[in-house]
């Protein structure tokens, strides 16, 4: 069952969309999951009804509501592209954080599911690192994400497991970004990465031209044990 819930943002005076899977049954766990630029669109909204599927309490805030709410774009559409570049810039990602630090509340006291991870993508993927380092979420994973070298100073505060998915060839993830990232995480305690040789940014959207069927598949199992071994 999916629907579209209203969450209270942590001030308590206004509120944003997030769409919501149902699995059949108890919910095992729950997941946000943090979109792209792009928006909750057909494949953010996608993931979270094949985690319903796995059994989960799937969850995907729209983030960008104080921008303009409701934002459905498409990479592979050059003006929507464009306009999800210009949204990402106008982004508050502090406030991002702290709405997904209001989902989790939500989640926990509305939605009645004690264990909560996250899984990001793009920009949600840096959201996720930021999640996992600002908040008290059980698990997280993110694919592709962005800038995370500009954020290793907050490292110490990541103190429940992190999965990381890093393409080699990510156009906006250049060597030295991901160089970095490695020198400042491979020791830490709480963190796996993943490398994917030869791939780019993207490759295990839902839909569209930037996903790669055997990489993606890949990730995806990774991250399915993952969340089977942290979110019991």
């Amino acid at each position: 069952m999916t629907e579209t819930v209203k969450v209270p943002t942590l001030s308590g005076d206004k509120s944003f969309s997030a769409y919501v899977a149902r699995p059949e049954g108890t919910a095992k766990a729950a997941i946000i999951v943090i979109q792209e630029i792009f928006g909750v669109n057909a494949g953010i909204r996608r993931k979270c009804d094949k985690l319903a599927e796995e059994g989960y309490l799937a969850v995907a805030p729209d983030l960008f509501w104080q921008l303009e709410p409701g934002i459905e774009l498409d990479p592979d559409v050059e003006p929507e592209f464009q306009k999800a570049l210009d949204l990402m810039g106008k982004f508050d990602q502090d406030e991002g954080i702290r709405d997904i630090e209001a989902t989790i509340h939500w989640i926990r006291n509305e939605a009645g599911v004690a264990k909560v991870g996250a899984v990001g993508y793009c920009l949600g993927g840096r959201l996720a690192y930021m999640t996992a380092a600002r908040t008290d979420v059980d698990a997280t994973v993110g694919y592709y994400g962005v800038g995370i070298d500009g954020l290793l100073r907050e490292k110490h505060a990541i103190s429940n497991p992190l999965m990381l998915h890093i393409p080699t060839e990510d156009g906006f993830v250049d060597k030295d970004t991901q160089k970095a990232m490695h020198e400042g995480l491979d020791d830490h305690p709480k963190v796996t990465m993943h490398d994917y040789e030869g791939l780019d940014h993207g490759f295990a959207t839902e839909f569209g031209k930037r996903r790669d069927e055997e990489a993606a598949n890949l990730a995806d199992s990774r991250t399915a044990d993952f969340f089977a071994k942290h979110l019991a």
